[in-house]
């Protein structure tokens, strides 16, 4: 059986639904079913799984208060700015709009991620290591030696797709633009695999990986995702 066939017999399996006992921030999202509120969660999804639905769990999501949290390598300053950026945004504009004056004029989502980004600052005039590494730089005209935007990327998803996992808030993006939210596991489990021969860890291997799967399913590429994702983090043998 080769990769593609193993990969889609997962997915008709559903052994990766999303539940209580299989925990993922897209709960907390769900939960909500709220742009804004699911790109909190995205942003604070690294580290263990359990202290980061710790954390969210921990925020008064719904009036978009800190509740004086701190997080890893934000500080309590850190999170109290970023969700005060977050309130203040939620009052002038809608996320899928902003995403959408980016990406629109080229059809690559880190236009439209790079929007986004550049409202958030300057919103807030703020700026530390860790406020940085949580939001992540305006993104460079490169892709090599880049950081993937794996939260980025995976926020997309969840806003973009519609099916058991992923949200569909947005409109106007095509499911085909956008890019593997690509972490360590993914990269790993993608070079055994022989799915990506690009050793660095970045943006370009990303969209390399991407364009791999779309010879697997040129309109959705994406759906495979959550697959390799599980397989990495699991460590399952297909």
């Amino acid at each position: 059986m080769d990769i593609k066939s193993k990969l889609d017999r997962l997915i008709e399996e559903n052994i990766y639904e999303v539940n209580e006992e299989k925990l993922d921030p897209i709960l907390i999202a769900k939960r909500h079913n709220d742009e804004y509120i699911a790109l909190i969660a995205a942003l604070f999804a690294y580290g263990n799984v359990k202290a980061i639905l710790k954390f969210l769990n921990s925020l008064d999501l719904t009036n978009l208060d800190s509740n004086g949290a701190y997080y890893r390598f934000q500080t309590k300053k850190d999170v109290e700015v970023f969700m005060d950026t977050v309130k203040k945004m939620k009052e002038r504009h809608s996320l899928n709009e902003l995403f959408l004056k980016g990406y629109e004029k080229t059809k690559n989502p880190i236009d439209g991620i790079g929007e986004i980004i550049k409202t958030i600052y300057e919103i807030s005039d703020y700026n530390s290591k860790g406020y940085e590494f949580l939001i992540g730089k305006i993104p460079p005209n490169k892709t090599k030696g880049v950081s993937p935007y794996k939260r980025w990327n995976m926020f997309l998803r969840w806003m973009v797709r519609d099916d058991s996992l992923d949200m569909g808030l947005w409109e106007g993006v095509k499911k085909s633009d956008l890019i593997i939210p690509l972490d360590t596991h993914t990269h790993k489990v993608s070079l055994k695999l022989g799915l990506l021969k690009r050793k660095t860890y970045d943006l370009q291997s990303a969209i390399e990986l991407t364009e791999k799967l779309k010879e697997f399913d040129p309109d959705d590429p994406l759906k495979y995702d959550f697959a390799l994702y599980r397989i990495g983090q699991f460590d399952l043998k297909i």
